[in-house]
């Protein structure tokens, strides 16, 4: 079971079976497709039936594609990787906004900028731009500009904001792409595929399933359905950063405990040495208390007696 995020009431829509499950997401409508006359071909395996004119999601198939793409980023955020959120879709812009905030992850949705991914070092540019300009504004710098000047800084970076601030923590292309609706988010679809960049989408009947990795087949277009899919998803990545968390700590304290034991072994080894140049230094010493001289001998009575010989009396 993946844990619902604090805040928001589509979190709450996280349960502990595929049964609830899918009961939340025919609530939210995620069951409803396109007109027939709009359909993917490729599209067939996912579709249930047909109502009026309209095709309808096979639910199954709904939560197959959820919960293996919910396992997939959980992984990539336990290693500590970069998902990016796509939507520019009106109704899509705040809940994708929102989910991504909260964990952390590159966002755009206002416009995806042709070589976003595929030109990314020029990108890079523009937000350094972007951050340069913020500075300036905050740190008192532009206050030697004029007025007209000042109010031309703060254009550029509320365009520059607008369109780059949800990539302006993002150092080097992310990892995967989550996209709502895979048709609209073509460019940013094309440019993925073009790296290698593991795709995630909302693939409705109008679509085709094959363009990305992982297909969560289901209604792109109600905001509902967009709420419960992509908070599902960030609730996934949200324990996979937990968990990489977790395993950080576990490793410090490993670390520092591996520190203790070696200053112990290195202080005891030199205790060890010293003790050991201690005694070679008492064995080299003569019984009189210094090396090289005389000896004397004891004899009863407490005198000492010089060695014999030579032309002293006797």
């Amino acid at each position: 079971m993946i844990p619902p995020l604090e805040g928001g009431e589509a979190f709450l829509l996280i349960m502990e079976n595929n049964t609830s499950l899918q009961q939340q997401l025919l609530e939210a409508g995620v069951h409803f497709g396109h007109l027939k006359k709009k359909w993917n071909p490729k599209m067939l395996p996912y579709i249930f039936a047909e109502k009026k004119g309209i095709h309808i999601i096979d639910l199954n198939k709904t939560v197959e594609g959820l919960q293996e793409a919910a396992a997939a980023m959980k992984s990539i955020a336990k290693s500590g990787k970069k998902i990016m959120f796509v939507a520019t879709k009106k109704q899509a812009k705040e809940i994708v906004t929102e989910a991504a905030k909260k964990i952390n992850m590159p966002y755009v949705t206002e416009r995806w900028l042709g070589g976003m991914l595929t030109n990314f070092n020029t990108v890079r540019k523009s937000v350094k731009k972007m951050q340069n300009i913020e500075k300036m504004l905050n740190d008192g710098s532009a206050e030697s500009l004029t007025k007209k000047e000042r109010l031309t800084l703060t254009r550029d970076k509320d365009k520059l904001e607008k369109v780059l601030g949800g990539i302006a923590q993002l150092g080097r292309a992310p990892a995967a792409l989550f996209l709502v609706d895979i048709g609209h988010e073509h460019i940013a679809l094309a440019e993925a595929k073009r790296l290698g960049v593991t795709t995630f989408g909302m693939v409705d009947t109008n679509s085709d399933p094959n363009k990305v990795d992982f297909a969560i087949p289901s209604n792109d277009d109600a905001t509902k359905s967009v709420a419960i899919i992509t908070n599902y998803i960030a609730a996934a990545i949200a324990e996979g950063l937990a968990e990489r968390h977790a395993s950080k700590d576990d490793e410090t304290e490993g670390d520092v405990d591996n520190d203790t034991e070696k200053r112990a072994s290195r202080l005891q080894a030199e205790a060890e040495q010293e003790a050991a140049a201690r005694g070679g230094r008492g064995r080299g010493q003569s019984p009189a208390g210094g090396p090289g001289g005389p000896t004397k001998r004891r004899v009863p009575g407490g005198a000492s007696r010089r060695p014999q010989g030579g032309g002293g009396p006797r």
